[in-house]
């Protein structure tokens, strides 16, 4: 299996933090109140090596496909995830030599494609082989590829959340607090993709309507849900759907209309306090990670409609599954994707 060696793409050390409101972190009450708990109590599937598989998807044959940190692509049997009664160990399906984030299938083939951080879009097939579709658009190479979503021609939707930040330093971009990011689309056949709109705040998650006239996005810098029109009958301002309690991050459609996001985080205070600060924010991008703003340990996710209303919300305040990134239904059950924890989770909804 041959692996392409992948450059790592230089960050700016400087942030050019850009002042903006405070907010107060809302409570989770209500609609996002911790009724349901059982995300503190999950099956975990681990990584036989790497760890932090940040997305998850089923294939055509029903198998769970997740991306490490490794750069390794694995792949669960469909009968092993079944019983729960004894461990469900995966292969390798391919080593991307980046970093594979957000991963979906294409309805017309059945193949995958992948969101490599470093490497940009990719296909990866039922044997493993990887195709390289895309690494620049508009003139200019991504630098942060990271969700998707395939339209039924097989046009793929996608974020580059940010033009300066790769996801080695990630945390730089929030603490800029800048529209760093870019929706994208790649069309079959072409080399190259367009912009459809710049000017995003991290945008994240991302995920076509029913009748594909719209995509669903998540800003993980502005905790807000998002509607950007794609039939250019509207004047092509995104449409604020939802202020959410807890940063965003993947998202993926239901088929019913409906949608999971993952949410790694409830939002934090002093992250928060810290947006009217430029300066401050410029000091708190040089100190170590661990005397950045953290990451609050609490795992959530919760289920939209199209509209962005709250339909269903799971929880884990033990955080004994955190920091989860992505998140997808197959039938009765819901696989988990974070970026720290050693493997894959999964959790039945009934």
């Amino acid at each position: 299996m041959a692996v392409t060696s992948t450059t790592r793409p230089h960050a700016p050390r400087l942030i050019r933090a850009q002042r903006a409101p405070a907010t107060t972190p809302p409570p989770l009450v209500g609609d996002w109140a911790a009724a349901d708990t059982r995300l503190d109590d999950v099956r975990l599937l681990r990584l036989p090596t790497g760890a932090a598989p940040e997305d998850v998807a089923i294939d055509a044959a029903g198998r769970l496909v997740a991306g490490g940190d490794d750069g390794r692509i694995w792949r669960w049997d469909g009968d092993a995830l079944a019983d729960f009664a004894r461990p469900a160990v995966p292969t390798v399906l391919a080593e991307t030599g980046g970093r594979p984030l957000g991963i979906e299938l294409d309805p017309r083939d059945g193949t995958l494609v992948v969101c490599d951080a470093y490497r940009g879009l990719l296909r990866v097939t039922d044997d493993g082989r990887i195709e390289d579709l895309a690494a620049e658009a508009g003139g200019r190479s991504f630098v942060f590829c990271n969700n998707a979503s395939v339209a039924r021609d097989g046009t793929v939707f996608f974020t580059d959340s940010s033009d300066r930040y790769p996801i080695s330093v990630w945390k730089r971009d929030l603490l800029e607090h800048r529209p760093n990011g870019r929706l994208v689309a790649w069309r079959p056949g072409s080399r190259r993709a367009e912009v459809v709109r710049d000017g995003f705040f991290f945008p994240n998650g991302v995920a076509l309507t029913p009748d594909e006239s719209a995509v669903l996005l998540v800003e993980t810098t502005t905790h807000r849900l998002l509607r950007v029109d794609l039939t250019g009958r509207s004047d092509g301002e995104p449409v604020v759907l939802a202020d959410l309690p807890a940063y965003p991050d993947n998202m993926s459609g239901v088929g019913d209309g409906t949608f999971w996001v993952a949410l790694p985080s409830p939002r934090v205070a002093i992250a928060e306090r810290l947006l009217p600060h430029p300066r401050l924010r410029q000091v708190a991008a040089f100190l170590p990670d661990r005397l950045q703003p953290q990451p609050r340990r609490y795992g959530l996710v919760a289920q939209v409609d199209e509209e962005g209303r709250v339909l269903r919300t799971l929880h884990g305040p033990s955080g004994r599954y955190k920091m989860i990134t992505g998140v997808r239904q197959d039938r009765d059950l819901l696989y988990l994707g974070s970026l720290t924890e050693p493997g894959v989770a999964q959790v039945r909804l009934d």
